[in-house]
């Protein structure tokens, strides 16, 4: 009998594959990073096939060391960095070029140009999503117009456009295209609420609707590994973008379940079940995931610096050698004597969305010293995150849907202080699990679900296990308070570095 799932975490710096058993615990894991090009300011690419061939070497590295043959597996689950676009030749299966990351900002003017032109709320309307670069959309419109002979080619239906996932699933099995929901959800082409690529939309942004793959449900078999690459065929039952996994992973299935990740950004996402929720927030709505043609909806903030100010503490300033050394040098001192930082080195996410803002410290005085710093750069990540599900407690409100703990994963879930005053500023417990990789674990669960590993989400309820759980110790006016001081220091951030 097989008793394994293999999931492939394809991540922006680096591919991972994973290999669990049947309590969720991992047996065995490989990662690989692969090269970062930035080749104009702004523009962030990735090569395609680097991206496959480090996928497949981390995907029999795993299996290597786990001692298991490819027929030790029940089924391969898929996560995949989102909104990230890779164009190919649909009979050669080659790239027309590099792979336009999610971080990509060269599309922005596009933005500029079709939200002048009033589409914007009309956008919002279809996809949930705001009218911005990060989002696949504008990326292949872009390759379409700038790679010499990309549009007739694609205007001939020679071309396949996709997401990491539906390239992985292509190379996989040698030439399935398809993607599933929750990553269909983040292109700017995709009607949340019909459940299909959308005309409109393929005509604003000029895109062939015969590149589009076939979305299929986030859990189900859409095939088999090719005869030569793993020695077996194997199925392949699970797709779902990262966050939209890792909320699976985190075991949020049940309305009103939050999760939060903290990376070098932040991503907290809100189970609002089969409504999808529109936010006066500035909030993403998005499909979580579909299920036997069920889709599951959420709402999603993102804080874009969050581990990142960590990281500029330690090669920016030099405070500390290693980002582990933060929390003692922040725990040093008992608050941040006043200073408030806020980290907005790239502007402002949700529920802001202001390009413009810049990092601002405020509350300096002689008596400052680099521990105050350090803290105040921990607690910007629990306040961000703390504006984030006060803006999604407003937006299902009406609702009655009431968020009664934040479960948490990622590095920077690790550091018990900053997890101590994120439940202190939120007013509700955070709750660490045991197994905090949860984006694999979610494309796993998906896969194993598809073909019985798993016979239900109860039994995933179940596998859930409390690392620990960080309860609210602040009085409700202090943390209040404390957000609203916050609040003041973002207002002095906001629009620095607009032009005029």
């Amino acid at each position: 009998m097989t008793q394994y799932i293999l999931a492939l975490d394809q991540g922006t710096t680096s591919s991972r594959a994973i290999v669990f058993d049947r309590a969720g615990a991992v047996v065995a894991r490989a990662q690989k990073e692969f090269t970062q090009h930035f080749p104009q300011p702004g523009w962030v690419e990735h090569d395609a096939a680097e991206i496959w061939s480090t996928q497949s070497g981390v995907m029999q590295e795993a299996l290597s060391s786990a001692g298991l043959r490819a027929a030790d597996l029940a089924a391969i689950g898929i996560t995949n960095q989102r909104e990230t676009v890779v164009v190919w030749n649909r009979l050669s299966g080659q790239p027309i070029g590099r792979a336009i990351v999610w971080q990509d900002r060269r599309t922005a003017g596009l933005c500029d140009e079709l939200r002048a032109a009033g589409k914007a709320d009309l956008i919002k309307q279809k996809t949930g999503l705001e009218l911005d670069a990060y989002f696949s959309g504008t990326k292949v419109r872009w390759l379409l117009d700038h790679v010499p002979g990309a549009r007739a080619q694609a205007e001939a239906g020679e071309l396949c456009f996709g997401t990491v996932d539906s390239w992985l699933v292509y190379k996989l099995t040698g030439g399935l295209h398809v993607t599933d929901a929750s990553n269909a959800s983040r292109t700017l082409l995709y009607d949340i609420h019909a459940g299909g690529w959308d005309d409109g939309l393929l005509t604003l942004l000029d895109v062939p609707r015969s590149m589009l793959p076939e979305v299929r449900s986030s859990s189900e078999v859409y095939g088999q590994t090719s005869k030569g690459l793993l020695g077996a065929q194997v199925p392949i039952g699970g797709i779902a973008g990262d966050q939209q996994a890792a909320t699976f992973g985190q075991a949020c299935l049940d309305v009103g379940m939050a999760k939060n990740t903290y990376g070098t950004g932040c991503f907290m996402l809100l189970n609002t079940g089969a409504q999808a929720v529109d936010s006066a927030h500035r909030l993403l709505t998005t499909v979580a995931w579909q299920l036997a043609g069920q889709r599951t909806y959420a709402l999603e903030g993102g804080v874009f610096v969050a581990g990142a100010v960590v990281q500029w503490l330690r090669d920016g300033l030099g405070l500390i050698r290693h980002s582990s050394e933060v929390e003692a040098l922040a725990t040093s001192v008992p608050d941040s004597g006043g200073v408030v930082l806020v980290p907005a080195f790239v502007g402002l996410g949700a529920p802001y969305w202001d390009p413009y803002a810049r990092g601002t410290v405020v509350g300096l005085t002689r008596g400052t010293t680099g521990a105050h710093i350090a803290r105040a750069a921990l607690e910007s990540v629990a306040f961000q995150s703390a504006e984030l599900l006060e803006a999604m407690q407003q937006d299902t409100a009406r609702g009655g849907t009431q968020v009664h703990e934040l479960r948490v994963d990622g590095g920077g879930a690790g550091n018990d202080a900053m997890m101590q005053f994120q439940a202190d500023i939120l007013g509700v417990p955070v709750v660490r699990p045991k197994i905090t990789e949860t984006t694999a674990l979610g494309a796993a669960y998906l896969a194993g679900l598809a073909v019985g590993f798993w016979q239900d989400q109860d039994e995933l309820k179940a596998l859930w296990q409390v690392d620990r759980r960080f309860e609210p110790g602040m009085g409700r006016d202090e943390a209040q308070g404390r957000l609203q001081t916050w609040k003041r220091a973002v207002e002095r951030s906001r629009d620095w570095a607009k032009p005029g």
